[in-house]
């Protein structure tokens, strides 16, 4: 039997019961469907955590006081200016000094962040602005009262009308407004970046801190091969700076963005391996029911059989029949299951606003898979069915 006639035979079987055959496949749909929504959930998830930590800053390392109770916090301007002359990895280094204030201005009052920096903090953080302009190094060293406000800063204090030029007051300090920030939205904790208001950093120092302590100090690698490399020396400057011998414990701490990123797309990875894995096994309970049925339609089909043996039809034909019947059936589900996962994945972040990526590997993957499955279950039946002796099989009733 040539492999066009033998296709339209299997078709021919498939359409007679519809909907037996549309039950025996749901098991493939539904996993195929499952595998490939989990992937791309997973996809999407360790996309948007990958970008959420990278809207942190540009190839980031983040100089931090020790964490615990006892430490003392001695980050200092001294050493942002010793890792400005010393380092050689750096693109841009700020130091800053943080708090929450309440603010005077516009509509009233509005409780905010107000961050002490330097002009290269908007090359850190890759940011810019929508309308004036930032301070500048001439600002920060004569600790000029101005500020650059976040958006939500200036919908809230001032709505739509333009802050450029307008006065704000924190604690008892006036600050000229000379810029809005452009958008940068949430970070992965889900804290609003735009809520925010920057001021030079020896004003924030002099006029608003408790101490002349820094919060922390943000260095931007030039490259992200570069990182580990750049901690290395990061970290040798400032043992040098607070004479901290080698055997020592050092009186801070270096967070590396790259090591954050890999780490939660490890775990993200994984979880995504594990759902998979679970979606996966109704690909193995949907090829079982394949399986069951084909051994149904050859108890049904006995004298069908025993009849294409009489005139002619030899053991293979009977074997591939069955065989191409259930990779049909099979490849079918599986072509269902991936449209099914498309428009799934679409209401997912159309109406849930959950992102998913589809990779095509992994729908080639699930319909090879699926196309496997009714190899391995539908051999059986098939063998079965092509074992079955002429004459008994046309006395079968």
């Amino acid at each position: 039997m040539t492999p066009g006639r033998l296709v339209l035979f299997s078709f021919r079987s498939i359409l007679r019961n519809r909907m037996r055959s549309l039950l025996t496949s749901l098991g493939i749909i539904i996993g195929v469907c499952s595998v490939i929504v989990m992937v791309a959930v997973g996809a999407g998830s360790q996309a948007q955590i990958q970008k959420q930590i990278a809207s942190m800053g540009t190839n980031l390392l983040m100089i931090m006081p020790p964490r615990g109770p006892r430490e003392a916090n001695r980050l200092t301007t001294a050493d942002v200016a010793k890792l400005k002359a010393e380092s050689s990895y750096a693109k841009a280094i700020s130091g800053m000094v943080r708090g929450s204030f309440e603010v005077v201005g516009g509509n009233g009052y509005y409780t905010t962040s107000v961050q002490g920096v330097e002009p290269d903090y908007l090359v850190i953080k890759d940011w810019g602005v929508v309308s004036g302009d930032f301070f500048t190094d001439a600002d920060l060293k004569t600790r000029r009262k101005v500020a650059v406000i976040g958006q939500t800063v200036a919908t809230q204090l001032f709505g739509t009308d333009d802050p450029i030029g307008q006065n704000i007051r924190v604690r008892t300090t006036p600050f000229k407004i000379i810029g809005v920030l452009s958008k940068k939205g949430a970070t992965g904790m889900g804290n609003d970046q735009d809520d925010v208001i920057m001021v030079p950093l020896d004003t924030a120092i002099n006029r608003l801190a408790r101490d002349r302590f820094l919060n922390d100090i943000e260095i931007s690698v030039t490259n992200a091969d570069l990182m580990t490399a750049a901690q290395t020396e990061v970290t040798t400057i400032m043992r040098e700076a607070h004479r901290t011998g080698e055997g020592d414990t050092a009186d801070f701490e270096i967070m590396n963005q790259s090591e954050i990123i890999a780490t939660a797309s490890q775990t993200t990875k994984t979880l995504t391996a594990l759902l998979a894995a679970i979606a996966s096994v109704s690909l193995i309970v949907g090829g079982i029911g394949i399986m069951n049925i084909m051994l149904v339609s050859v108890t049904e089909r006995t004298r069908e059989i025993g009849i294409r043996m009489a005139v002619g039809a030899r053991k293979r034909d009977i074997l591939f029949q069955f065989l191409s019947e259930s990779v049909i059936l099979s490849l079918l589900g599986g072509i269902i299951g991936i449209l099914l996962a498309f428009g799934l994945c679409w209401g997912l972040s159309y109406f849930l606003k959950i992102p998913s990526e589809i990779d095509p590997v992994v729908v080639a993957a699930a319909a090879g898979f699926a196309a496997a499955v009714g190899i391995f279950f539908g051999f059986y039946p098939a063998s079965k069915a092509a074992k079955l002796y002429p004459i008994d099989a046309l006395r079968y009733e």
